[in-house]
Parts: C-alpha cells; sequence; structure tokens
C-alpha cells in the first residue's frame, strides 16, 4: 500500500488511538505510518464483537438452567473461545469442554480454578458463580 492510501477514517474501536502499517514511498522503500483505522475494518470489529455477546447470552441460559458451567459462560463473557482458553490455560480443548460440565466442573481442585480464573482475568470466587444479572448482555 501507498503511504496516501493509508486508511484514515477515525474508527471508534481504536478508541483515538492509531495502529502501525507499513507503506511503499515515492521511491517504493517501506516505511512505518500510523493509521487511525478503515470503516470496513471497524464494522468486522463490531460484527465479532456482537457474536462473542450472543455467544455469552446463549452460554449464560445454559449455565443458568445447570446445562453448563459457570465457566462455559465465562469464557465467552471475556471474549474468548475454546481454542484461545485452550492456549491461554495450557489445558487441552477436550478436558475443557469435560469442565463445561457442572457435575465435573464442580469438583476441580483449586490449582485447575486458579488456572482458568488466571487466563480469564477473573477472581476464583467470579468463576465459580455466574452473576446475578449480566448489564453486558
Amino acid at each position: 500500500m501507498e503511504q496516501d492510501r493509508v486508511p484514515q477514517d477515525n474508527i471508534s474501536t481504536y478508541a483515538d488511538n492509531k495502529k502501525v502499517m507499513y507503506a511503499t514511498d515515492r521511491s517504493g522503500n517501506y516505511s512505518i505510518i500510523a493509521s487511525s483505522g478503515w470503516e470496513i475494518e471497524e464494522e468486522a470489529t463490531l460484527q465479532a464483537v456482537r457474536e462473542m455477546k450472543r455467544l455469552a447470552r446463549e452460554a449464560y441460559a445454559l449455565a443458568a438452567k445447570g446445562e453448563r458451567s459457570p465457566l462455559f459462560f465465562h469464557m465467552y463473557d471475556r471474549r474468548m473461545d475454546l481454542q484461545v482458553l485452550a492456549e491461554a490455560t495450557g489445558l487441552f480443548k477436550w478436558r475443557i469442554k469435560r469442565h463445561f460440565r457442572p457435575a465435573v466442573f464442580r469438583k476441580l481442585p483449586e490449582k485447575i480454578l486458579l488456572r482458568y480464573s488466571d487466563a480469564l482475568g477473573i477472581p476464583r470466587q467470579t468463576l465459580c458463580n455466574l452473576p446475578q444479572q449480566n448489564k453486558n448482555l
């Protein structure tokens, strides 16, 4: 991309920040240019956020009915999926899926709960419970 074509759409998802992009100058040399974003990128980001909120709402409903553990809800509420949570915790995906079952989750050792709480960035007590009413959903 050429320097004068680097998007500068001041998108809301950047929160008044800029992103570094590489662009070529008139001589064809690469240089670093700050971009305030591109409208198409903003829409894609907002669409992804809406999808994660939808998944969190569904997960909350399943956990509230006792069909899934609170972990299942907190994973989506923190905008993660199974793959990301597995990478963040160092646990196998099949093992995490087992922990989505309420009976299995209730018996998890403290060490595993702390691993999840660290990966999700929430206190252990929060991890083990559903919020009364999630305002973000």
